[in-house]
């Protein structure tokens, strides 16, 4: 077959993948122009987006409710989780079964609250949930409000969250702009300035204002994130089957959304220690900081106070703009000694204890070596 009577630039894809040439070139040529321009049509763009998302939109269990208190849940948990992180391993429908509403959870003993919350990190979302819940209790009756202004006044819940409420629970006018909305937007727009700060910012949240569903909030705005996880993802998107490539500007996708410097990543390493007494105990550290404060760990140790203890495991992972090699040393009795935050704990009570992921996981590779699972 040749080029020329081939009608699918996903074909013409597949025959240069088979040949093993052109394809670096074929994804550089630019996206057809669009036909419509979107702030002169966007009721066209409203109903598109509606139409798509009927046939195509997931069925996220969030998505099947408009309990405000479960939509805040799910809005607090995905903030620094992903999707597949959420569902895949039940952590939401696990903690509304321990908190289904906001009294049970405004009462929450905090450490009862912390294991419903482990493996999901930054912590301090679970209890900024907490306050959120005592103040809908104890102001509003258990009900939350349906109102922006009075939505902001709770703990916790700033612009994005409000906006969410409102939406999502309610189907009420709102302005929703998360990682997903922000890279669909400069890309309709073709809109190159840098846009996670200042002046740029401000342009993508004045056309989200102007492009939103005033009569089908709570579809437009799950459409809309749902086109950014999937059409319109990060890198090379497909524009081809795109339900909106007609309005959208840009030539070059890919190049956008433009974000300022980041951060570089730093390297770093922990040292923690493994240590059981004549009774089989673990000694184990309370963490009292302010990121994981109530939670429990194995003790941590100066690099030159493990220099000499033999390594027994080693686990990586990333937090904020950190790599962590968190290093786990034998313990030897004489070398270290219990200070003030550690205990001996049974082996057996160290799955009732809320853990930070990292030592959990580096824990359930010592345990097993005496019997006992986490």
């Amino acid at each position: 077959m040749s080029i020329s009577k081939i009608s699918s630039s996903r074909e013409i894809e597949g025959i240069l993948l088979a040949s093993g040439s052109g394809l670096e070139t074929l994804r550089a040529v630019p996206k057809p122009p669009h036909e419509r321009i979107v702030t002169k049509d966007p009721g066209g763009f409203r109903d598109a987006m509606a139409r798509w998302f009927s046939e195509h939109g997931k069925d996220y269990p969030w998505r099947r409710t408009r309990d405000p208190y479960a939509i805040l849940v799910s809005e607090v948990m995905l903030q620094q989780t992903r999707i597949a992180t959420v569902l895949g391993r039940g952590f939401y429908t696990s903690f509304l079964r321990t908190f289904p509403d906001v009294k049970r959870l405004a009462g929450a003993d905090d450490a009862v609250l912390l294991k419903a919350w482990e493996g999901l990190g930054y912590y301090r979302r679970a209890r900024m949930l907490r306050e959120t819940a005592r103040v809908v209790l104890e102001r509003h009756g258990g009900r939350f409000p349906d109102e922006r202004d009075r939505l902001l006044d709770l703990p916790g819940v700033g612009p994005y969250t409000a906006g969410a409420l409102l939406a999502f629970a309610f189907d009420k006018p709102a302005v929703l702009v998360d990682g997903n909305v922000l890279r669909v937007l400069a890309r309709i727009m073709d809109f190159s300035d840098p846009v996670d700060a200042g002046p740029g910012r401000k342009r993508i949240d004045t056309w989200a204002a102007a492009l939103a569903d005033p009569e089908r909030p709570r579809v437009y705005h799950s459409a809309l994130m749902e086109l950014g996880q999937t059409h319109c993802r990060p890198g090379a998107p497909d524009c081809e089957t795109c339900p909106v490539s007609r309005w959208c500007r840009t030539r070059n996708p890919a190049a956008l959304p433009v974000k300022g410097r980041r951060i570089g990543i730093t390297d770093v390493e922990e040292h923690a220690v493994w240590l059981r007494d004549r009774r089989g105990r673990v000694l184990l550290h309370r963490e009292d900081g302010p990121r994981r404060t109530g939670l429990w760990k194995l003790p941590v140790r100066r690099t030159d106070e493990c220099a000499d203890l033999p390594l027994r495991t080693e686990h990586r992972y990333s937090i904020t703009r950190y790599r962590v090699s968190l290093k786990v040393h034998q313990g030897l009795a004489g070398k270290i000694r219990p200070r003030a935050g550690e205990e001996w704990v049974e082996v057996e009570e160290i799955r009732r204890l809320a853990m930070a992921a990292p030592f959990r996981k580096v824990l359930e590779r010592l345990l097993p070596e005496i019997g006992n699972q986490v």
